[in-house]
């Protein structure tokens, strides 16, 4: 059988890229993706929500309804797993980051909300929604600063590098 990709059979390579090539590639998945699914939980157990994103930096950045039951289960217990994936068309395409920290929910009055609130952005929702953009929403802005982030790109083995690579906040 002819193989398409020769260089996914085989073991799988072990090397690590260098942090600032590794920050660069999530930061290239951040900016190519707008999706994600948000895990959080409560007593009752998880809860998978699919939440569309906007980041600075390495953190990710989303709104809610204050009383929605993500928001709920943030508030019991703000450890979050984010999953973000690009397209697969097979395992050469696969690409995609799980990304662990603590949500922090803002608010206007916040101090941290102003640098994030300019990364969102809102107006393109208000477009759809036919809502003028003289009112900007004053909800809760999701803040999720990454901690740890699991970065899996298949397309890694053909250089010789392990296609999971483990980023930590410096």
């Amino acid at each position: 059988m002819t193989l398409t990709n020769s260089w996914l059979a085989g073991p799988e390579p072990t090397r690590r890229l260098e942090y600032d090539v590794l920050s660069e590639r999530i930061l290239n998945l951040l900016s190519s993706q707008n999706m994600c699914v948000l895990a959080t939980s409560n007593e009752d157990g998880p809860l998978a929500t699919p939440v569309r994103y906007y980041h600075l930096d390495f953190t990710l950045l989303f709104t809610a309804a204050a009383g929605s039951p993500k928001m709920r289960n943030l508030a019991a217990d703000p450890r979050v797993s984010v999953g973000i994936f690009a397209p697969l068309v097979g395992q050469a395409s696969s690409r995609g980051a799980q990304v662990f920290g603590r949500a922090e929910v803002l608010m206007p009055e916040d101090g941290e909300f102003a640098r994030y609130w300019e990364a969102y952005r809102w107006q393109s929702d208000h477009v759809e929604r036919g809502r003028s953009l003289e009112d900007p929403p004053v909800g809760p802005l999701v803040a999720i600063a990454a901690e740890k982030v699991v970065y899996t790109e298949h397309w890694l083995r053909k250089t010789g590098y392990a296609p999971r690579q483990v980023w930590r906040a410096r």
